[in-house]
C-alpha cells in the first residue's frame, strides 16, 4: 500500500497544490467540489453532488457484501491573507488554505484511486465524504448539513475515518483513544456605554474600559473556577470598538471561543461568561449581552478503531512511526460523525525538520511538508482496508492438507 501511495505521490501533490491556488470559504466551495467530483466519476464511483449544500459522496462497492467504512476530507479554507512564499500561493486576496484541507481533499483523492484498484479485493463498500463548511463552527457546518442530507444513512454506514494534520511533529501518526478534541462554543458580548468626546469622558460610560474590564476577568473563569485537572480555554480573539482617537463610542464587541471536555464545565463557562460581562457592565454604569452560539461537541475516538489504525500505522510504516496523541483543544465538527458512529480522527505530522521558523495551522505562514502525503494516503488506505477484511463476508479458504504419498 505504501509502494502504491508513493506511485501517485506527484498526482497528490499536484491536487493539492491546485486547490491551494484556488482556496474557497465555507460552503461556497464549488470549484474544488466539482474537481473532487470529476475525479471519483473518472474512477468509476458512484457520484452525488450538492449534499448537504456543496458536499461531494462517493460510493466504492467491493467485491460483496459485508460493512460500510466512510472516509472522510473538509475542503474548505479561511479567511487569511496568505504569507507562505509558496510558489504556489492562494491566488484569491484574503483567502488560503491554512489547516491543511487542501492536503486532506488531494490525499482522500489517493486513497480513493488506491481503493478502486483493490475493489475486488474486499466484500463491502466505502463512502468517500468531502465536505465543505468544517471551518464555520457552530451547529450548520459542513458534516452537521451532510448528516441530515443522509451520508451515514445510505448506505448505512458502521464506522468513520479521518485524517489530520498536524504542524506539530515531523512525518509521524498520532493517535489519541476516547475524547481526543474539545467542545468549541463561541460567545459575542455586546457592550452598551454612553459616547461622546474623548476630552470629557466624566459625561460617558466608556464601552472600551467596560471590554477591558471584562476581557481580564473572564480570564479567572478557567484560573480560579475550573478544577486545575480539567483541560479548558476561554479566549477573547476579538474586541472591536470606535471610529477615531478622540471620540468615546456607544458600544464594543468582543468575540471568543470556549473550550473543554467536561459537560458540568462546559455549562458552568457558558453560564458564568454572561454573568461575568453582565455584572462587571452593570457596576460600571454600562450593559451587556452576552450571545453564545453553540459549537461542535467534544470528539470522541473508539478505542478498538485507534488500534486499528494504529496496528495498521505499525505495519505500513514501522512502529517508530506512532507518537502519543493528548488531548487537543482545537474542535472537529468530524465529531459529530462519530456520535453517530463508531470511527477515529488520525494526526499526521507535516511540519519540515529544516524549516528555520515554525509554520503553524491557521496563520498566513502555513505550509506542509509534502513528502509526508503518501504516508496519509496509505494509512486511510491500508486502514479501511484492514476494517473491510474485519467485516467481510468471505470465508477463507480451507487450509491445504499435506499427505505422504
Amino acid at each position: 500500500m505504501l509502494r502504491a501511495a508513493n506511485a501517485i505521490a506527484a498526482q497528490v501533490v499536484s491536487t493539492r497544490r491546485r486547490i491551494h491556488r484556488q482556496p474557497e470559504l465555507g460552503f461556497q466551495v464549488q470549484g474544488t467540489a466539482g474537481l473532487v467530483a470529476e475525479r471519483l466519476g473518472e474512477l468509476g464511483l458512484q457520484v452525488r453532488t450538492e449534499v448537504g449544500g456543496s458536499g461531494v459522496v462517493g460510493l466504492l462497492e467491493g467485491g460483496g457484501s459485508g460493512g460500510t467504512v466512510l472516509l472522510r476530507a473538509d475542503m474548505d479554507a479561511l479567511p487569511i491573507q496568505e504569507a507562505s512564499g509558496v510558489s504556489f500561493a492562494s491566488e484569491r486576496p484574503g483567502i488560503m488554505h491554512a489547516c491543511g484541507h487542501d492536503a486532506h481533499t488531494a490525499m482522500l483523492l489517493g486513497v480513493a484511486e488506491l481503493l478502486t484498484e483493490r475493489r475486488r479485493m474486499f466484500d463491502g463498500r466505502v463512502v468517500f465524504m468531502f465536505q465543505p463548511a468544517e471551518e464555520v463552527g457552530g451547529v450548520d457546518s459542513g458534516a452537521v448539513r451532510m448528516i441530515a442530507a443522509g451520508v451515514l444513512d445510505d448506505p448505512p454506514v458502521d464506522a468513520a475515518f479521518a485524517l489530520h494534520v498536524d504542524a506539530a511533529f515531523s512525518g509521524q501518526i498520532a493517535l489519541m483513544p476516547g475524547p481526543a478534541m474539545a467542545s468549541t462554543d463561541s460567545f459575542t458580548i455586546t457592550v452598551r456605554g454612553s459616547g461622546g468626546h474623548a476630552a470629557r469622558p466624566q459625561r460617558t460610560v466608556d464601552p472600551i474600559v467596560v471590554g477591558a474590564q471584562i476581557v481580564g476577568a473572564l480570564q479567572t473563569l478557567v484560573s480560579r473556577e475550573v478544577a486545575p485537572e480539567q483541560p479548558a480555554v476561554v479566549t477573547v480573539g476579538k474586541f472591536t470598538s470606535g471610529s477615531a482617537a478622540n471620540v468615546i463610542p456607544d458600544t464594543a464587541e468582543l468575540r471568543g471561543t470556549i473550550r473543554c471536555y467536561r459537560p458540568s464545565v462546559r455549562e458552568m463557562l457558558l453560564r458564568r461568561v454572561a454573568e461575568l460581562s453582565a455584572g462587571i457592565a452593570s457596576a460600571m454604569r454600562a450593559s451587556a449581552e452576552c450571545v453564545i452560539k453553540p459549537g461542535y461537541p467534544v470528539l470522541v475516538n473508539d478505542p478498538a478503531m485507534v488500534s486499528l489504525a494504529a496496528d495498521t500505522a505499525a505495519e505500513l510504516l514501522g512502529p517508530d512511526v506512532l507518537v502519543p496523541g493528548g488531548r487537543l483543544m482545537g474542535g472537529e465538527d468530524f465529531a459529530c460523525v462519530l456520535q453517530r458512529v463508531p470511527g477515529a480522527m488520525l494526526r499526521l505530522g507535516v511540519t519540515d525538520r529544516a524549516w528555520d521558523t515554525p509554520r503553524p495551522k491557521h496563520s498566513a505562514r502555513f505550509d506542509l511538508d509534502e513528502r509526508a502525503l503518501p504516508a496519509g494516503v496509505a494509512l486511510v488506505a491500508g486502514t479501511a482496508l484492514r476494517w473491510l477484511e474485519a467485516h467481510g463476508s468471505r470465508v477463507p479458504p480451507p487450509a491445504t492438507v499435506l499427505r505422504p504419498s
